[in-house]
C-alpha cells in the first residue's frame, strides 16, 4: 500500500484494541496523524491485552516511513466532558481534523446470554450510551473542524445487526441508530463537502472476538460464529482507500459492507485474502448515497 494520507489528521475512538486499534495502525502507516482514545492506561488494567500508549506506539513504528504516527488521549467517551476536552486538544495541537472513526464500544457483560431483554437490566442501555449517543458526540465536535475547513470523513463502525437480530435488542438496536445517524449527517454535512459514512463489519478477529469464539462459540449468532472472519486491520484499509478518494461526497450518506467496498477498492486482508460479504446471509444495507435519491425529507 503506498501511503496516501500523508499530512492529514484523523482521530478513532476505542482504539485500546481490537478494530480500533486496527484502524488507528493503518491510518498511521499511510501516513496520517492518529489521536488514538481509550480508557485502558495500563496492561491488567482490562481482562485482554492492550493500551491507550501501545497503540499510539505502534502507530508511530508504523508511520516511520510515510511520516504517520500516533498520540494517545485516555478518554471515557461516555463522559461529556472528557470529549470535549479530547477536541479542543485536537485543535490546539493540530489545528484540523480529516477523519473521524467512531469506534468505542460498550458491550454488556451477558451479551452472548440467551435472555429475553426483561430478564437482562436497564444498565444494559450503556451500550447505546457508548455506542450510539457517543458517535453522536464526537461527531458534533468533529462537525464543527470539518465544517470550517470544507472537508473531512466520519465513519461510523456498524454492522449487519442494524438489519439482523444479533445478541439482544439493545445490540442490535443500537447499530440501526449509528447507520441513521450517519444518513441523516450527511444531508446536513453535504454543502460543507465532508462525508459521513457508516461500515457494516463482519466477523472481525479482534481480541474479544477470539476469546468469545475460544468459551462461548456456541452462544453465538450461528452466521457469525461461522464466518471466517477478517483482522483488525483490514477495514482500516478500506478507510484509508476512503479518505484518499476524490469523490468520495458521492458515497456520502450511505451504509456500505466493508467486504463490498474492500473489492471495489480492490483491498485485500493483510493475508492476501478477500473477505466475504455477508448480505445474502445477513441482510442489505437499508441506506444509499444521499446524491442518489432524495429522501431527503425536504
Amino acid at each position: 500500500m503506498t501511503a496516501s494520507l500523508t499530512g492529514k489528521v484523523a482521530l478513532v475512538t476505542g482504539a485500546s484494541r481490537g478494530i480500533g486499534k486496527g484502524i488507528a495502525l493503518v491510518l498511521a502507516e499511510q501516513g496520517a496523524t492518529v489521536f488514538v482514545t481509550g480508557r485502558t492506561l495500563n496492561e491488567g488494567d482490562y481482562y485482554l491485552p492492550g493500551t491507550v500508549g501501545g497503540t499510539a506506539a505502534e502507530c508511530d513504528e508504523r508511520g516511520k516511513d510515510s511520516g504517520g504516527r500516533g498520540i494517545a488521549v485516555a478518554c471515557d467517551h461516555g463522559d461529556d466532558d472528557q470529549v470535549a476536552a479530547l477536541f479542543d486538544r485536537i485543535e490546539r495541537e493540530a489545528g484540523r481534523l480529516d477523519i473521524l472513526v467512531n469506534s468505542a464500544t460498550q458491550l454488556s457483560e451477558d451479551l452472548l446470554e440467551p435472555k429475553p431483554f426483561w430478564e437482562k437490566p436497564l444498565s444494559n442501555l450503556e451500550m447505546w450510551h457508548v455506542g450510539a449517543r457517543s458517535y453522536y458526540t464526537s461527531s458534533w465536535h468533529a462537525a464543527k473542524m470539518m465544517a470550517r475547513q470544507k472537508s473531512g470523513l466520519i465513519v461510523m463502525i456498524s454492522g449487519y445487526t442494524g438489519v439482523t437480530y444479533t445478541y439482544g435488542v439493545v445490540f442490535s438496536a443500537t447499530k440501526a441508530i449509528v447507520d441513521r445517524i450517519a444518513r441523516d449527517m450527511a444531508i446536513e454535512l453535504e454543502p460543507y463537502n465532508v462525508a459521513a459514512i457508516s461500515l457494516w463489519q463482519g466477523l472481525t478477529l479482534t481480541e474479544k472476538a477470539r476469546d468469545n469464539l475460544a468459551k462461548a462459540a456456541d452462544k453465538m449468532t450461528t452466521s457469525v460464529a461461522g464466518q471466517s472472519g477478517s483482522s483488525v486491520e483490514h477495514p482500516g484499509r478500506v478507510i484509508a482507500a476512503m479518505a484518499a478518494d476524490p469523490k468520495i461526497m458521492d458515497r456520502s450518506g450511505a451504509t456500505y459492507i466493508t467486504a463490498e467496498l474492500a473489492d471495489e477498492y480492490d483491498m485485500v486482508d493483510v493475508d492476501g485474502k478477500r473477505i466475504e460479504s455477508m448480505r445474502s446471509k445477513r441482510g442489505s444495507p437499508l441506506w444509499g448515497p444521499v446524491r442518489e435519491n432524495n429522501y431527503r425529507g425536504k
